[in-house]
This record gives C-alpha cells, sequence and structure tokens, in this order.
C-alpha cells in the first residue's frame, strides 16, 4: 500500500512539472516573453513616476509667486472693500472733508446732527474713559469747525 500511495502522489505532481520535449522550448519563450512585457510595464511606470515627480517639483517652484500673488490680491481687495474706515492720518490744518470723516456726518450737517455725531463718538473716546487725548482733541476740533459754519 505504500508503494500505490508514492505512486499516486508521484502521479498527482507530474501534471505540473516540466517534461524535457519539444513542449519546453516554447514554455521558455514564454517565459521570456512574460519577462520583457514586466521589464516593460516596470519601465512604463518609472516613467510615470518620473513624470509625476517632475510635473509636482515645477508645480511647487510655481506655486510660491502665484501664492505671493494671490496673497497680496487678496489682502487688497479686503482692506480696500470691507473696511469702512478712513485710512490715512490726519491734515495740518483740519478741512471740512476731514472734519465730516471724523464725525460721520455729511459736510453739511445741521448743528443737532453734528452735536449728537460728537456726543456719541466723545462717549467711546474719551481720556477719562481710556481714549486717546489726541483723538479726542480732533473730534472736538472736527465739532467746532463744523459748528461754526453750520446754518442751525
Amino acid at each position: 500500500m505504500e508503494g500505490a500511495a508514492a505512486s499516486s502522489e508521484g502521479l498527482r505532481y507530474a501534471e505540473y512539472t516540466r517534461g524535457s520535449t519539444g513542449a519546453g522550448k516554447g514554455q521558455a519563450e514564454l517565459d521570456r516573453g512574460l519577462v520583457s512585457a514586466l521589464a516593460r510595464t516596470m519601465i512604463a511606470v518609472g516613467l510615470g513616476v518620473a513624470t509625476v515627480a517632475f510635473a509636482g517639483r515645477y508645480a511647487f517652484h510655481l506655486w510660491k509667486p502665484l501664492e505671493q500673488a494671490m496673497t497680496e490680491t487678496a489682502k487688497r481687495i479686503l482692506t480696500s472693500s470691507l473696511s469702512s474706515y478712513y485710512k490715512g492720518g490726519f491734515e495740518q490744518k483740519m478741512s471740512r472733508q476731514e472734519a465730516s470723516l471724523i464725525l460721520g456726518v455729511s459736510p453739511s450737517a445741521g448743528k443737532a446732527k453734528i452735536r449728537t455725531a460728537h456726543r456719541r463718538i466723545m462717549i467711546l473716546n474719551h481720556p477719562d474713559k481710556g481714549g486717546s487725548p489726541y483723538l479726542a482733541t480732533k473730534i472736538n476740533e472736527a465739532k467746532d469747525l463744523l459748528e461754526s459754519s453750520a446754518k442751525n
């Protein structure tokens, strides 16, 4: 029984072993074809990876100046259009335009409107409440200038 089992084992594996006939030649050519196809595939994958790497490097070098330009443009847009505050310092001699900008009223506003605006701004910027004495002086100067030329 041991002999029969060994012969059946040999037969079972005989199907998977190569024969030394002419079929072996065809199998060797097939193996070479598979190896060359695998080599071509690996070369194509390697070239693809290299292409992606160079394209990524180029994109990163291109992105730095574009990022700076986009950041500067965004800052300019945000500061100019979304801000309702006056940009700039005070003039040497206050004009009616500057006084109206300080108080937030039109240059031709009446005395009552000027006083109301002055009171509202002075409550927020009074030196006794932690405001700047310089700003309080400018607010008072704006009120005096507008009131002196107001009709009501």
